[in-house]
């Protein structure tokens, strides 16, 4: 799975690398400086680590003239943060919906924001948290990929954003399935 968090320092590229070298040390692989449209100075571009960590991803597929479907992972965030939004675009809106029992009946509900405590794996599941992906413009088949854009906001209301890819899977890949996926 990929992600992308960019820090961009306007006019302190050349800066930061002459300090970084003659402190001897490098820029990360990742770095690249660059100029800003209508400037001279520098900008520095650093590639960081995702804020948010996105595991074991997957969509259970769908068939012609199905208009949902639900999206699972594991989400771990190194500080506290809220997942705000998802996107994709197979899917004309992606929410983050809980299911939970209201007496004898199931009820599934939208949630606006999915709190990530630091450290912690929050996990979308079946018969849980879940991502709902709806008004699906194709049919997901199995062995293909959901394109798919999270966006979180930490506590100091800063936002970034994780590109990831969702395998479209009938069950948990690979077989994995935990205990609570099983019918007894």
């Amino acid at each position: 799975m990929t992600s992308s968090c960019q820090k961009h320092i306007p006019g302190f590229g050349f800066s930061v690398a002459l300090a970084l070298a003659i402190a001897g040390a490098t820029l990360p692989a990742s770095a690249q400086v660059a100029r800003e449209a209508g400037s001279a100075a520098p900008l520095l571009l650093v590639q960081a680590p995702a804020a948010v960590k996105v595991e074991a991803g997957w969509v259970r597929p769908s068939v012609p003239g199905q208009q949902g479907t639900g999206g699972y992972m594991r989400l771990t965030a190194r500080e506290g943060q809220q997942l705000v939004s998802a996107s994709s675009p197979l899917a004309g809106v992606a929410e983050v919906h809980e299911m939970k029992m209201d007496g004898d009946v199931m009820r599934m509900r939208h949630v606006g924001k999915l709190d990530l405590p630091a450290g912690k794996t929050v996990e979308l599941k079946p018969g849980g948290l879940h991502l709902m992906l709806m008004d699906l413009k194709q049919p997901l088949t199995v062995g293909s990929s959901v394109p798919l854009s999270l966006v979180f906001r930490n506590q100091r209301g800063v936002e970034s954003r994780v590109e990831t890819r969702l395998l479209v899977s009938p069950g948990v890949p690979g077989g994995a399935a935990s205990h609570e996926l099983h019918k007894h």
